[in-house]
């Protein structure tokens, strides 16, 4: 399983909804999602970003794979803070993105059932990231225009290196 990289255009896309009761296939999709994620090496893979248009995300912050389906923020802290981001879809560019530091999400999980959970952080970082890409939006879509002609023009001349 391949990761899409900047400009595919299925990275702006809106992923659709999943029913996790009904849908046999997520388990088996969320395994490549995680295989391509370690290889990369990530911590975190939205399944827009493998050309799958569904909401489905993985992440990895702290040694336990896990996997959301639908997932939606619904609550996020007044405070924020800037720190550089990278992407898989982006390889080898990092831009700085202000996010709240924490957030809440609601999604299901790979059995259906509703999980709420409370980011704080890189996890909280990610959340939002992944929650992003199945939005249609990218790094570069969070960026000031400075940073985003900046981490263009990166992202071209690492390109035309590999």
């Amino acid at each position: 399983m391949d990761i899409l990289e900047h400009p595919n255009p299925a990275l702006k896309q809106h992923a659709l909804d999943v029913d996790p009761k009904n849908d046999p296939s997520l388990r088996g999709l969320v395994q490549a999602m995680a295989r391509a994620m370690y290889d990369a090496p990530g911590v975190g893979l939205a399944a827009t970003q493998v050309g799958v248009q569904k909401r489905i995300i993985i992440a990895d912050v702290d040694d336990a794979l896990i996997a959301l389906c639908n997932p939606r923020i619904v609550e996020t802290s007044e405070e924020t803070e800037i720190d550089d981001e990278g992407c898989l879809s982006f390889p080898g560019v990092y831009i700085p993105i202000e996010r709240p530091v924490s957030c809440v999400c609601e999604a299901l999980d790979l059995k259906g059932n509703p999980v709420r959970l409370k980011g704080e952080g890189l996890f909280a970082r990610v959340l939002q990231h992944e929650t992003d890409h199945l939005d249609g939006l990218l790094i570069i879509d969070r960026a000031t225009p400075e940073e985003r002609r900046a981490a263009l023009r990166r992202y071209r001349e690492a390109n035309e290196n590999r």
